[in-house]
């Protein structure tokens, strides 16, 4: 049945791809590859992950059926439109919170804290059910270095609750001195100057519960520990096994295979929902992008396009930093620079592109030398076309950072998430300030219809520009008309990796 399904789907999908691009998608006599790429394909594209999304769970979650199906969606419609495209799978360790977890103080007094509002499940946590005292560790430490030192736990009790506060280092680090002074648990709260409860993760599974509390609770806890002892409860139920997740890459035939652009978008969502911004809108710009971009002529397409479908970056940067770390440095040598593109199709969108000089600081790794040109490239187009637009620093959250780390330069587009979108900007883009650039983000309701439709054809437009200056020539980012690599930046784990902080 799942098969008959998928076929009847995929068939369905590319009748409707014929019946509506026939007769618009004829080549102009100078192929343009941002009006080849229409708004309707692309939504086209879209809905039919919506579909996959519905009729698998209501996710396109990496390790779930959803993305199984989203792969061989997106390797078929490639190969329809004359690619070879190969599927690289990875294993990777899938986690999920089975059930809502508890936490809660049972001494002295009771008070039960909120999931989601007052704490939240670190991801890779392990399952358990502990009631124990809980005992600070170095609690005069301001967010540099509490829990960071294996000294940090002398004279830990074995089998308390550890209260740790965030900060100073990873809270892998932390959970790991933790458990090794025999922790039965970990409580990592949060920075005073930080909002909310932490949503972070460990970056590999453990044993042990690990939640992470507002800067309120955590310290309010600290202190009932000071003044006589606390007890508390905490139960958490995950799941972890090792799954397998994939990318799906193809490039153009033509095009100089020494001078490589890499244009990527990951091919997951979240589990708690579909994932139609975030991010069937870069997958289905770039697919239809690939689809369209062979009608541009050999005097356009000089350098090979490759497009990049990333597996699990929601699970953590997976998918592109398997590709990065197993390519053999004379085919990274190749590739001229990376164009990412993840979530562009945002409700209360802002025009963002990617901050290639690091002009506001906010860069977790120096962008290397030529990604300014990029940031400049797509900034100028925008403002060819009389639209502001705005920068996003390379913070870590998507698919770039394998590149960069490396030395490839990097560049792309970006509409927001979580963040608030300012009156300022309300004023440049419309839309409504004080609330998220993405209220659907990472929820069940970024469905089809999470999408500004004005703004999502700007970026789609953005997008397939700017890939057709470079496949012409990348001479502003390496200085002549073949890659050149810089000295890589010295390889780290970001301070966020997705929507997950990991310090």
């Amino acid at each position: 049945m799942r098969r008959a399904a998928l076929a009847t789907l995929l068939g369905l999908s590319l009748a409707a791809t014929t019946l509506a691009a026939a007769p618009a998608q004829a080549a102009p006599s100078q192929a343009d590859l941002a009006a080849l790429v229409t708004l309707k394909n692309v939504r086209h594209h879209q809905n039919n992950l919506q579909k996959i999304s519905d009729a698998n769970g209501g996710n396109r979650a990496a390790g779930l059926p959803g993305n199984v199906i989203t792969v061989k969606y997106l390797a078929d419609q490639l190969k329809r439109a004359g690619y070879s495209p190969t599927v690289q799978q990875f294993q990777f360790d899938f986690w999920q919170e089975v059930s809502e977890p508890s936490f809660a103080q049972t001494a002295p007094g009771q008070k039960t804290f909120e999931p989601g509002t007052d704490y939240q499940t670190l991801q890779y946590s392990g399952s358990g059910d502990v009631t124990a005292a809980a005992s600070p560790v170095d609690p005069g430490a301001t967010g540099a270095g509490s829990g960071c030192e294996a000294d940090d736990f002398a004279g830990f009790p074995k089998g308390r609750i550890a209260l740790v506060q965030r900060g100073g280092c990873f809270f892998s680090v932390k959970a790991d001195n933790a458990v090794a002074a025999g922790a039965a648990a970990v409580v990592i709260y949060q920075l005073p100057d930080q909002p909310g409860p932490v949503a972070g993760t460990l970056t590999k599974p453990y044993g042990v519960p690990v939640v992470g509390p507002t800067n309120a609770v955590g310290k309010a806890l600290v202190q009932q520990a000071q003044n006589g002892g606390v007890t508390l409860h905490v139960k958490t139920a995950t799941f972890t096994e090792k799954r397998q997740a994939a990318n799906v890459i193809a490039e153009t035939a033509r095009g100089r295979a020494d001078n490589v652009v890499v244009v990527g978008a990951h091919n997951d969502s979240v589990i708690e929902g579909p994932g139609i911004n975030d991010n069937g809108s870069g997958t289905a710009a770039l697919l239809e992008m690939a689809k369209q971009i062979n009608k541009l002529g050999n005097k356009q397409l000089r350098n090979k396009v490759r497009f990049a479908f990333w597996g699990a970056e929601e699970e953590g940067l997976l998918g592109s930093q398997y590709y990065v770390d197993n390519l053999p440095q004379a085919e990274r040598d190749k590739i001229a620079l990376n164009l990412n593109f993840d979530m562009i199709g945002s409700p209360n969108f802002v025009r963002f592109v990617y901050d290639g000089d690091n002009s506001t600081g906010g860069s977790s790794v120096p962008p290397p030398a030529g990604s300014g040109a990029i940031e400049k490239a797509f900034a100028d187009y925008f403002a060819s076309k009389k639209l502001a637009s705005d920068q996003s620093p390379f913070n870590g959250r998507s698919d770039y950072n394998a590149f960069i780390t490396v030395g490839i330069p990097a560049g792309g587009l970006f509409t927001g998430a979580e963040g608030i979108k300012t009156a300022e900007q309300a004023k440049v883009y419309g839309g409504k300030a004080g609330v998220a650039y993405d209220p659907c983000y990472h929820s069940v309701c970024d469905r089809y219809d999470n999408v500004d439709l004005t703004g999502f054809d700007q970026m789609i437009d953005g997008t397939a520009a700017i890939t057709q200056f470079f496949a012409h020539s990348t001479l502003t980012v390496n200085g002549n008309e073949l890659a050149r690599r810089h000295a890589p930046a010295k390889p780290a784990t970001p301070d966020q990796i997705g929507h997950y902080a990991t310090r």
